[in-house]
């Protein structure tokens, strides 16, 4: 799963769906032993767990990022490699 960004302890990830799509543009974020998906349009919590620190930090990067994180979802869709995202500063 390609790495898109990594800021303050949080890395994001983001998954090629194979074959037929089954869920909405996501990305996946990694924070020691905590995992959460978030959709990109509208950017919200899907699934897993963050904690609240961190989670706050997830959505205000995404936010700001919504259209690369868009972009990189269709480039990782049709085969092609995403372009890396800025981290949160």
């Amino acid at each position: 799963m390609p790495e898109l960004s990594r800021f303050l302890g949080i890395i994001i990830r983001m998954f090629m769906e194979s074959g037929e799509r089954h869920n909405v543009p996501h990305f996946h974020a990694y924070y020691q032993n905590d995992i959460a998906v978030f959709s990109i349009q509208p950017v919200e919590l899907i699934a897993g767990n963050l904690p609240r620190r961190q989670l706050r930090f997830v959505e205000a990067w995404a936010e700001l990022h919504q259209q690369e994180l868009s972009n990189d979802w269709k480039l990782l869709q049709s085969g092609h490699l995403p372009v890396p995202i800025e981290p949160l500063k």
